[in-house]
């Protein structure tokens, strides 16, 4: 593929991904604001995102394995035409809406997240030569970072339209807007694109390579620490303890993310500047072990300082901008690692059980956030959150020390 052609594809690609994150981030911030203000509990709205984070497991596992067999083309495409499926799901009367369709529409959106992410994030691996590693990363990152920024921008969306349109006006704008991105998607993105030259064997869907299982497991850890304190409890927290309305905690969410994923499009630069060596503009294990540490410490921090008579207000938030600045840089290496460390031929499969880890520790996070928060408060979900993360420190000492394709 030429360098025009590549360009393009990514650019369809990078578009899909942005345009299915803004309806994710705004239906996750509609059903938390929505069912809490219906009285629901902080451990009921988790419930809400069971089957969600449940079904991202299974797709990720099947979905690399389906990717390599039909192409990334039609699992994206597939992907978008189930997430205008499980929103035009919400948009029954009022008193349809109970609580296993809501389940039921969060189990088919997670389908349909994970899906649109591996696509994208395989995808990227085909575009780029092998021994261009250093743009790699920063495709990766640019990537990674422009959909968690616009994901924030759909935290914000979210709170705005439940405030404007109502429950039912607001899923059902998103769904018409997605249904107009999957239209040019179908008739746009190239149709091999990651299909696999030798068809994939079922018994091929769990990684084989040590370097993919530990960066796995560190995932795991990694996505779960953030969601124990960030899914429920923060939202639930600013708007119960703080006394903030939706539009506050809406637009302080949003901005939160927004900043999250610029952080991570630079993580390249940033990354290079805090190292010792030019050759970290390809990072391996010893990058991703020393920015664990740095975020265990963060966190412990912020957690302690919610045990003094500092104030609360000022604590969280000076808190969340140096967490979501450590953080996003972690999560940008580890989104980086495994799509070099992942094999050429049939991609997917490596990022696809990767990010089967990631779904993992997201359900985790989820379930610990509702329960935690009900039972002990947000320090005891920040001390979770710590121990997660000193565990992601220990596995990633098993991590290759420089760069190294698993492949």
């Amino acid at each position: 593929m030429n360098q025009s052609s590549a360009i393009k594809q990514y650019a369809i690609v990078t578009g899909n991904y942005w345009a299915f994150t803004l309806t994710d981030g705004a239906l996750r911030m509609l059903v938390v604001l929505h069912f809490h203000q219906l009285g629901y509990s902080p451990l009921q709205i988790a419930a809400l995102f069971l089957f969600y984070e449940i079904s991202g497991i299974v797709t990720n596992l099947f979905g690399g394995y389906l990717g390599a067999r039909i192409g990334l083309n039609r699992t994206m495409n597939i992907g978008l035409g189930l997430q205008v499926i499980a929103l035009a799901m919400l948009t029954v009367p009022t008193h349809w809406l109970s609580v296993p369709l809501v389940m039921g529409a969060q189990a088919l959106s997670g389908v349909a997240k994970d899906l649109n992410k591996m696509s994208a994030k395989s995808a990227i691996k085909l575009l780029v030569p092998g021994d261009q590693q250093g743009r790699l990363f920063k495709w990766i990152a640019l990537l990674t970072g422009s959909k968690n920024a616009l994901k924030g921008v759909g935290f914000f969306l979210g709170g705005a339209l439940l405030a404007l349109l109502s429950f039912k006006g607001a899923v059902l704008a998103m769904a018409a807007a997605l249904a107009l991105v999957w239209i040019a998607s179908v008739i746009l993105l190239k149709q091999d694109l990651g299909k696999a030259k030798n068809k994939p064997k079922f018994n091929e869907l769990f990684s084989k390579s040590r370097a993919i299982n530990i960066l796995s497991a560190a995932r795991l850890f990694l996505f779960g620490a953030r969601d124990v304190w960030f899914v429920v409890a923060l939202p639930v927290f600013l708007s119960s303890q703080l006394g903030w309305n939706f539009w506050w905690v809406g637009g302080f969410l949003a901005s939160w993310v927004i900043g999250y994923g610029i952080v991570q499009s630079f993580a390249p630069k940033i990354i290079g500047t805090f190292s010792s060596s030019k050759s970290e503009a390809a990072p391996g294990g010893s990058a991703a072990l020393a920015w664990a540490i740095v975020l265990t410490l963060v966190t412990a921090l912020m957690a302690f300082a919610f045990s003094t008579p500092l104030p609360v207000a000022k604590v969280l938030i000076i808190g969340l901008l140096v967490f979501g600045v450590v953080f996003a840089i972690n999560s940008s290496l580890h989104s980086y690692l495994i799509v070099s460390y992942a094999k050429d031929d049939g991609v997917s499969l490596d990022v696809g059980f990767y990010y089967m880890a990631n779904a993992m520790g997201r359900l985790v996070g989820t379930l610990l956030s509702g329960y935690v928060y009900q039972t002990g408060g947000m320090i005891a979900c920040l001390w979770i959150t710590t121990g997660f993360l000193a565990i992601v420190c220990v596995i990633s000492l098993l991590l290759p020390k420089t760069h190294s394709r698993a492949s």
